[in-house]
């Protein structure tokens, strides 16, 4: 069995296997966040260009804060115009990697897996921003999204980069679940983006808990722990990220996209860099 280092503490690691989650509160720091605050203000900018240019808005509001203005750009536009940029995004800007390769959260990571860890390619980048139903994800296992890759344990790192609280719409767990099996799943109609669902007859009796954080804190969980998130009742975006994580010997999930070596304790030359994810290789090129 390979030696488990990392930053967390016994009892952390204890609490993570018993329950399926951790939270580590303020794990990264406003400078930490900047890279990543960067992409996506880049990608809200593209947005913007494309509403003006379609003639849908008026104003690009490029000096409204961070945490507002998506919102505000899609206030008199419909759902469907927002959705149209999808639930979640998935660009190759700088800023993600230096997010996905950050050494706390590795750290933390190691702790759970050891020091051989695989980026996987489903990461994710979440506005969620008020009056949209695609907001609000319902129960379900994070496994539900790829069913027949033989990888466990897939650790997902949830950060968000505002506060997140019971109205914004902070995620939901129903501790302990993380032993269960993959639970038949349906596709819910409600936000018309075909989330992966469950039934309420599928939850079983663990209480659910809620867990608003503030940014730059993360929760980390296994992929087949029970979770969701409610809607935004406020007047921001609610933006946050999910990483994911597990040990290189197992399934890569090519047919997702291209993830790559973020830390090997055997092999540190074979590192992705930041050339490397950006034209999908999943170790440095000159080590292949």
């Amino acid at each position: 069995m390979q030696n488990i280092g990392g930053s967390l503490s016994k009892e952390q690691v204890e609490f993570y296997n018993t329950e399926g989650y951790l939270v580590i509160e303020q794990l990264l720091t406003e400078e930490e966040m900047g890279p990543v605050r960067e992409a996506m203000t880049r990608k809200v900018s593209m947005i913007a260009d494309e509403l003006l240019r379609d003639g849908l808005i008026e104003d690009a509001l490029e000096h409204r804060p961070f945490r507002y203005r998506l919102a505000e750009l899609f206030r008199g536009l419909s759902a469907e115009q927002f959705l149209k940029y999808g639930r979640s995004w998935r660009d190759r800007l700088p800023g993600y990697y230096d997010l996905m390769s950050n050494p706390k959260i590795l750290d933390a990571v190691e702790s759970l897996i050891g020091g051989e860890i695989f980026a996987n390619p489903v990461y994710n980048v979440r506005p969620k921003i008020p009056r949209v139903a695609a907001g609000a994800v319902p129960w379900h296992q994070d496994k539900s999204y790829w069913p027949d890759a033989n990888a466990n344990p897939v650790i997902t790192v949830w950060i968000p980069l505002v506060d997140a609280n019971e109205t914004n719409g902070c995620l939901h767990i129903k501790p302990r679940t993380h032993r269960k099996r993959l639970l038949k799943w349906h596709r819910e109609s409600l936000t018309g983006t075909g989330y992966t669902a469950l039934k309420e007859t599928q939850l079983g009796n663990r209480q659910t808990v809620a867990l608003p954080v503030s940014a730059g804190s993360a929760i980390l969980f296994n992929d087949r722990c029970l979770h969701m998130s409610t809607a935004n009742h406020s007047n921001e975006v609610r933006w946050s990220v999910d990483l994911r994580y597990q040990p290189t010997d197992q399934d890569p999930m090519p047919q997702h996209g291209a993830g790559f070596l973020a830390r090997s304790r055997k092999h540190p030359e074979r590192v992705a860099t930041l050339e490397d994810w950006l034209a999908e290789r999943t170790e440095r090129l000159e080590n292949r």
